[in-house]
């Protein structure tokens, strides 16, 4: 596989996305161009979710320290490949074109949607995620955490190109 161009575009997602979290009040989309014989929906997730670069790892960690006093979900980062999620998320659904992830929690539901489009010679992997928020501790933290947001999922689409194939 090769890059061809590697460029991240960041655009709104389409009304249909907006199907997967009924009432979201969120949402963006990041995409990035590869050339890729076989790339489906998991192995991008899985690049994006297992090479994560070590300071997305640290202001994960820092994350998860701030909020578990607040009594929310904390999930880590994890290696490890398990059929029924992607890194720290829960796979709701699966194809080889679309890998839908996410949780709920009393604060705010989520989904990362990972979806492959294209042919070989002009594949585009396309991350969005849509938030909705059930409460004033969601839409403080969502707040809170959108400038770091904006600069995570491009770098986690970084990973996805194999340079070394």
């Amino acid at each position: 596989m090769t890059v061809r161009a590697f460029h991240i575009q960041d655009f709104a997602p389409d009304a249909s996305m907006r199907s997967l979290l009924p009432g979201a009040q969120f949402g963006d989309s990041f995409r990035v161009a590869v050339n890729a014989d076989a790339l489906d929906a998991r192995q991008a997730a899985e690049r994006m979710f297992t090479r994560l670069p070590g300071w997305i790892d640290g202001l994960m960690k820092l994350r998860n320290l701030v909020v578990a006093p607040l009594g929310l979900k904390t999930p880590s980062h994890t290696k490890t490949i398990v059929a029924d999620s992607i890194g720290p998320f829960p796979v709701i659904s699966e194809t080889p074109q679309r890998l839908v992830a996410g949780f709920n929690d009393k604060h705010l539901d989520f989904r990362v949607i990972v979806d492959v489009t294209g042919s070989v010679t002009d594949r585009q992997v396309t991350a969005t995620t849509l938030v909705r928020t059930h409460n004033l501790l969601g839409r403080v933290y969502l707040a809170t955490i959108m400038p770091f947001h904006r600069i995570i999922v491009p770098a986690m689409l970084r990973q996805v190109p194999d340079r070394r194939d």
